[in-house]
């Protein structure tokens, strides 16, 4: 197998193209057989929401996701791996992440956008506070136990466990 390449990622106030981040990925490589990607959009929690405000750390934000991103080139082989996180306030159907995984195969496009899309949610240091349609400000979104338990799916087995 030949080395991991190195995964993209950005953190951004502005938005992105999918189909463009797709196209730029993908630009003549003939070795990709399945690009997979992975959209998160901002609700509108039936109506309540006039916005959702993420802040982030910088340094912290981005040292993470590469850390993260870095863990899935290294298990599956991918041919391109592309993370987009977006902060500052997105409005409701407004895109805020992006992961685009590509292989020669489905299966490890599929299974490194599931990895990653599930440690996004819970290792990446993102804040997120609710802005209402009322004019009221919400509060900060609490983590959800569910995240969490996603990532079990992917916990290497211990020599205990075999």
């Amino acid at each position: 197998m030949s080395a991991p390449i190195e995964p993209a990622v950005r953190i951004q106030r502005e938005d992105f193209d999918l189909a463009h981040e797709s196209a730029a990925l993908c630009a003549g490589r003939t070795d990709i057989g399945a690009l997979v990607t992975f959209t998160g959009l901002c609700r509108d929690e039936a109506g309540t929401l006039a916005a959702l405000e993420l802040e982030h750390y910088p340094g912290m934000a981005d040292a993470e996701i590469r850390r993260i991103a870095r863990q899935a080139v290294e298990r599956w082989p991918l041919s391109g791996l592309r993370v987009i996180h977006r902060y500052g306030k997105v409005r409701p159907g407004d895109n805020i992440v992006a992961v685009l995984a590509a292989s020669r195969h489905r299966q490890a496009a599929f299974d490194a956008a599931a990895f990653m899309m599930d440690f996004l949610k819970t290792r990446a240091p993102f804040w997120k506070k609710e802005h209402r349609s009322d004019g009221s400000e919400g509060g900060w979104v609490e983590a959800r136990d569910i995240d969490d338990e996603a990532t079990q799916r992917w916990r290497e087995p211990s020599a205990a466990d075999r």
